[in-house]
């Protein structure tokens, strides 16, 4: 009686909902169907359900209590931790401002060439709609890929890239083959604050090393690496997330150096290097594939619904990746969205796309920055490409009680300390100048920032 309860308050059963057959949950239950029989009736008599002659029992109207909001705790009541950014972008609803967010607006991204490759590849074979992708992903945009590799240096030939359904999923793949519970992992410190949800997740212990506008610190970085052998070290290479900043070819030199002498793998991602003006060192094109992993999608710049991303690596490690995708996903990404990709990525008009996308962002990043100066929040540095701004707040304003008070008036917004493991960012906001054209963002973020 208690599970067919249960079952109805959650909602798993609605009225009108047809019952486990009395065999059938006798046997999932291990009890007797007369047992069954029993409950059935007594659940009748209390109103919960009735019987149908012959077609068996059913959810009676009315039997679920009405779904009160007010018991259950809202999202945004929850910790404002690394995935309370996620959870109150992803599920903001209507024309809900969201300078915390990390993607572009829909209006930005390159729609009319999206419609044409789809359209084009709609025309091509059959097996595109219909067919599992092979093991390593279409050829295809593996070929693309690869030729946009060498194109900064990085020699991965297309058996050494492995497609994915996205960046995010790459790294779980390569946490499952390289981790094990408690092994201790570097990342930087802000970081992206979805690399700790995940790490968490594989239940690593996360190490941190001070992130500075040119890259992480070399000194701090090479002696956490010697103190606690990290097993991995996780980073942005481009456009830093969520400082925007650049590696400095002094310190990337430093970082792949030290990596090689203690046998620590690094995992670049790469997911904002197309927004770049001019391309700055990439820890891979540095190392050859040898110790560093890159990964990537096209999430940033062409769409978040095809989601695809990319590893690239050495041949060894390859292999078992590709069997943990299989045996985890049986395939990578559909072969029609990944063609879809190929198409769009060769065609002339992606360039055109990104040379606009790059110019756009620098108008506005000028435009964020006027917009927050009177405010008192001041970028930490200028970026030189991207859509993220780390800015500092006047003195004496707490950003995760900003964030909580904007929340309360629609907007999210995307505290410091969610992206530091020392949680050591307390007066530091990352925000997102593609998604801050509402007129009324700045009087919100006063009103947040006073009653903080």
């Amino acid at each position: 009686m208690e599970t067919i309860r249960l079952r109805i308050a959650a909602r798993a059963l609605g009225p009108g909902d047809r019952l486990p057959s009395i065999r059938g949950l006798a046997a999932s239950l291990g009890v007797s169907p007369s047992t069954v029989v029993e409950a059935y009736d007594r659940l009748a008599a209390e109103g919960q359900i009735r019987a149908r002659r012959g077609a068996g029992f059913f959810v009676a109207s009315g039997a679920a209590p009405p779904l009160s909001l007010t018991e259950m705790q809202s999202p945004a009541a929850r910790a404002v931790d690394p995935f309370w950014v996620t959870r109150q972008s992803l599920d903001a609803v209507g024309d809900r401002p969201k300078p915390g967010c990390g993607w572009l607006p829909a209006e930005w991204m390159p729609e009319a060439a999206l419609r044409k490759a789809l359209r084009q590849v709609a025309r091509g074979e059959t097996r595109l709609l219909m067919e599992y992708s092979p093991t390593l992903g279409a050829p295809s945009l593996r070929r693309v890929i690869a030729a946009r590799l060498a194109e900064e240096g990085l020699a991965a030939p297309p058996e050494q890239i492995l497609l994915t359904t996205s960046a995010t999923q790459a790294l779980d793949l390569i946490c499952r083959l390289l981790l094990r519970p408690g092994d201790p992992v570097l990342v930087d410190d802000p970081c992206f604050f979805n690399f700790q949800a995940l790490l968490k997740a594989h239940q690593a212990r996360i190490l941190s090393v001070p992130f500075l506008p040119g890259g992480p610190d070399p000194a701090a970085f090479e002696a956490v690496v010697a103190r606690e052998r990290p097993r991995l070290y996780l980073t942005n290479a481009a456009l830093h997330n969520p400082t925007g900043a650049s590696l400095l070819p002094q310190v990337a030199h430093r970082i792949v150096a030290s990596a090689a002498r203690y046998d620590m793998p690094i995992v670049e991602d790469d997911i904002f290097a197309d927004y770049e003006p001019d391309p700055s060192p990439r820890l891979a094109a540095l190392d050859g594939l040898s110790n560093v992993i890159r990964i990537g999608s096209f999430s940033k710049t062409i769409s978040a619904s095809l989601r695809t991303g990319y590893i690239a690596a050495r041949a060894d490690w390859i292999a078992p990746l590709t069997d943990l995708q299989v045996a985890g996903h049986f395939s990578g990404p559909s072969p029609f969205v990944a063609e879809v990709l190929a198409e769009l990525l060769t065609g002339g008009s992606y360039r055109k796309h990104l040379d606009d996308l790059r110019h756009r962002l620098a108008g506005a990043r000028r435009t964020a920055v006027q917009m927050l100066a009177p405010l008192g929040i001041s970028p930490v540095l200028l970026p030189r490409g991207g859509f993220t701004l780390w800015c500092r707040l006047p003195d004496g304003v707490d950003a995760v009680a900003t964030a909580e008070a904007a929340l309360s008036e629609g907007t999210v917004l995307a505290p410091g300390n969610v992206f530091s493991p020392t949680l050591s960012a307390p007066n530091l906001m990352r925000f997102n100048v593609t998604q801050m054209t509402d007129p009324r963002l700045p009087e919100v973020l006063k009103a947040a920032m006073r009653g903080s």
